[in-house]
């Protein structure tokens, strides 16, 4: 029988700045080399790699090498959602140049956190589902609940398609940051992800998790 929970063990290496700018970058859901972490945090390389391997040591992340270059990824979906709580009450950084908040402004939008939609567009979806009856109201790091897969936003995302994997929920609320309202996380909201990358209603940024949004392929959602 185990007791209670050691929390001061992940908050001492999640408390550090430099690793927890890493996490931050990691939280998008792709694996990155040691180099993009390394200029995430701003350190040097060798700083960096003092830094991965404590958070190896303590299963935040986890490793793997590819051709040349070792890759590193949060080890579990719970380190994410860990990550995003934290964000939504950690103070703001203040922004200091236009590109930051450009920046800013499209995290805001529309981001991946780990591998499911985050920002204002996952909680516009979430709200359609909801008001079409497809979904019940969602409950920050609760299990949710699908109602049906016939409403017209919940047909099309082809929610029928999506799959609980043996170790996840289907439905889960995750806590977004920037709207302080929870998303749709589990293997739902990997679904969506999936889907409108597939069909580029969103693309990937580089160099951070942001995602550009083509309002154009979204049209059915102001219409829901």
């Amino acid at each position: 029988m185990d007791g209670d929970a050691e929390l001061a063990e992940p908050a001492r290496l999640m408390g550090e700045p430099a690793r927890a700018a890493m996490l931050t970058a990691l939280s998008g859901g792709r694996a990155l080399p040691a180099s993009d972490l390394a200029r995430a945090a701003r350190v040097t390389p060798a700083t960096a790699s003092s830094h991965l391997a404590r958070l190896l040591a303590g299963g935040l992340v986890v490793a793997h090498r590819q051709g040349r270059h070792r890759y590193f990824a949060l080890a579990s979906p719970d380190v994410a959602r860990a990550v995003e709580a934290l964000q939504a009450i950690a103070p703001r950084r203040p922004i200091g140049s236009y590109r930051e908040s450009r920046a800013a402004a499209r995290l805001a939008e529309a981001r991946s956190c780990y591998d499911h939609l985050a920002g204002r567009l996952a909680l516009d979806i979430a709200d359609a589902l909801v008001a079409e009856g497809s979904l019940a109201p969602l409950v920050a790091g609760g299990v949710g609940t699908l109602h049906g897969v016939r409403g017209p936003v919940a047909a099309r995302l082809r929610l029928g398609d999506a799959e609980p994997g043996s170790r996840r929920s289907l439905v889960r609320g995750c806590l977004d940051w920037t709207e302080r309202r929870p998303h749709l996380a589990g293997a739902l909201g990997a679904h969506v992800l999936e889907l409108l990358l597939t069909e580029g209603a969103v693309t990937r940024v580089d160099g951070d998790r942001s995602l550009r949004v083509d309002a154009t392929r979204l049209a059915w959602l102001d219409a829901a």
